[in-house]
């Protein structure tokens, strides 16, 4: 199951010793020493003094994602965070990373349908340089981006499709679902990485003008965490930063909240697989909002490991799957919560439906029990702060609380909505999201693999 990307806020030890497993409350407690301004243009910058090692973290977090894209223009998000790695008129092809990796660190990006997010790493005595790099390509990247650059990253990309989606088992199934789920004018009836005909579409002009809406530093968020001098390093953003001129609020898509679903959707198809997998799915509450937690410990409770209801049924005791697994993951304009049942030789994979259904019916009405949801509350929260024991994931944390949740100081709080589920409010969540006629049912059996993936 696709996992949420967890968060960092106002509260937490950065360069503390690592909390032990028994003291999450404790740690909930620490305080965190950040600064946070904003330049004239709009970029909102959080640094965070951290010196346990002479190594600093950058975390460029844009406000957009495959959301943000029109129809027949999908792919463009994620077509730019390659981009973003083709050089400028003074950074040749190649070269930042290079320049990263002779200073003890590296580069990467990660794109999702809500956000694109740039990742530097080096030692400390190389913060000015990494500045410099950053601030370069994102107000020089268009200066020498032409049809080559264009046409190496779409290949790039249609190959990182074909390998991951096309030729993957069961790969076709995050497509299928996402049109089935949602509307066809909705931000997320499109994969991430796009449809091929629309990346083989794509001219300079649609990229240009989408990295000119986007791409600006009213849209982006800096956060520097590590071996740094608040008032130095304060003073380098500004110096190379502070003179990229702001530009309009980007004009992005909205979305009104779709009509629901209200009859079951099954789609039936075959792959190049040795067993059917069947994929259940569902809308959920949005992202920050007030069923979010209930509806994560659901997916923990109902999927989430070898103690999950939906394995140990089953797994262990039908012996029907290989495989049983369930989350949710929830986003700016909407949720989804999954459920995933690889089959065992031989079986029909209506048996993994009807068993599967059967296991929500009785989380629907009667909840679960005190000691699954102590249990589930426990792998939350500890998955949680071992995330964040990197300097890195703990940078991210802090600008997806900015730009998501609109408030940077909001670890603590986190913490505690989910402490403060109940049984019946799991009990509540599963008979009110997880109704068999709101759902998309999938079956992938063995096949052959369909040929008019998008």
């Amino acid at each position: 199951m696709k996992l949420a990307t967890a968060l960092l806020g106002g509260v937490l030890f950065l360069g503390a010793s690592p909390a032990r497993a028994d003291e999450p409350q404790a740690r909930a407690q620490a305080k965190i020493n950040y600064e946070k301004f904003t330049l004239a243009n709009g970029l909102d910058v959080y640094l965070i003094e951290d010196h346990e090692s002479p190594t600093v973290y950058e975390i460029l977090w844009f406000d957009v994602g495959s959301k943000d894209e029109a129809p027949k223009r999908t792919g463009f998000a994620h077509l730019f965070e390659h981009l973003m790695f083709k050089g400028s008129s003074h950074v040749p092809d190649g070269m930042m990373d290079k320049l990263l990796e002779e200073a003890g660190g590296w580069s990467n990006a990660f794109t999702s349908s809500d956000m694109t997010v740039y990742q530097n790493v080096a030692a400390s005595n190389f913060l000015e340089q990494m500045l410099w790099l950053e601030a370069d390509r994102c107000a020089g990247l268009l200066d020498t981006f032409d049809q080559a650059k264009l046409d190496n990253q779409r290949d790039v990309v249609l190959n990182e499709k074909r390998q991951g989606v096309d030729n993957q088992p069961y790969g076709v199934s995050e497509i299928i679902l996402a049109e089935n789920l949602w509307p066809a004018a909705h931000g997320y009836h499109w994969s991430v990485i796009g449809y091929t005909a629309d990346l083989k579409a794509a001219a300079v002009p649609d990229v240009s003008n989408f990295f000119k809406t986007y791409y600006v530093p009213n849209n982006a968020t800096l956060v520097l965490a590590g071996d740094i001098d608040v008032k130095a390093t304060k003073a380098l953003v500004e110096k190379y930063f502070a003179w990229i001129p702001k530009a309009a609020t980007p004009n992005r898509p909205t979305y009104k909240t779709p009509a629901p679903i209200t009859k079951e959707i099954v789609v039936n198809t075959t792959d190049d697989v040795q067993v059917p997998k069947v994929f259940l799915q569902w809308r959920g509450p949005v992202k920050f909002t007030a069923d979010e937690p209930a509806m994560d410990l659901l997916g923990v409770i109902l999927g989430g490991g070898k103690s999950s209801r939906l394995h140990k049924r089953l797994v262990y005791t039908d012996k029907i799957a290989q495989g049983a697994d369930a989350g949710f993951y929830a986003a700016m304009i909407g949720g989804t919560f999954g459920v995933e049942l690889t089959a065992k030789p031989g079986t029909d994979p209506k048996a993994l439906i009807k068993a599967a259904n059967e296991e929500i019916a009785k989380l629907a009405k009667d909840g679960p029990t005190k000691e699954e949801l102590e249990r589930a509350q426990a792998t939350h929260e500890s998955g949680f702060l071992h995330k964040l024991e990197g300097t890195m994931q703990r940078a991210i944390q802090l600008a997806e609380y900015d730009v998501q949740a609109k408030d940077p100081d909001y670890f603590a709080k986190d913490l505690a909505r989910y402490r403060a589920v109940t049984t019946d409010q799991i009990k509540q969540a599963a008979a009110t999201y997880l109704k068999q006629n709101q759902r998309v049912t999938l079956t992938i059996s063995p096949g052959a693999k369909q040929k008019d993936i998008k």
